[in-house]
């Protein structure tokens, strides 16, 4: 899969997705993101809501290889923390459940750069939601 392959969501695109490496059942995934220099600010800097996006997003892959595509995966709260720039060029976000309840999970990630180089560390308390009601109730609201 590419980030040119039209079937990727366009929120997948927009955060520059490149594949998705690994979707373990065991609730592990690894996805490759290309930081462009549109997602820097200073000093070829990457702005940190993509870091955050692409560990949370590595998140919510593991999350649905262990429960399924029923389910969604829905952030009830997020931590990242920051040890080096991530710069423009391929980054590696991988992630795995520490623990699982019944609908609450709680899952860490990482960001890495090409060499391994841990660049962000993340932990996030997930509600699995049924994905009928999630989109039922979007409908809803869109009106």
């Amino acid at each position: 899969m590419s980030d040119q392959d039209p079937e990727i969501h366009e929120l997948s695109r927009t955060l520059g997705l490149v594949r998705v490496v690994e979707m373990d059942p065991a609730g592990r995934a690894r996805l490759e993101y290309r930081a462009g220099t549109h997602m820097c600010h200073s000093g070829g800097v990457v702005q940190g809501g993509f870091v955050t996006g692409w560990i949370d997003a590595a998140m919510a892959h593991a999350a649905i290889a262990m429960s399924g595509p029923d389910v969604v995966p829905m952030s009830l709260e997020l931590k990242v923390s920051f040890f080096a720039p991530a710069r423009p060029g391929l980054v590696v976000a991988e992630a795995w459940v520490e623990r699982r309840g019944r609908s609450t999970c709680f899952f860490e990630g990482r960001l890495l750069d090409t060499t391994g180089k841990v660049l962000a560390k993340a932990s996030s308390t997930l509600m699995l939601a049924a994905r009928d009601r999630v989109e039922q109730a979007a409908k809803v609201a869109l009106g």
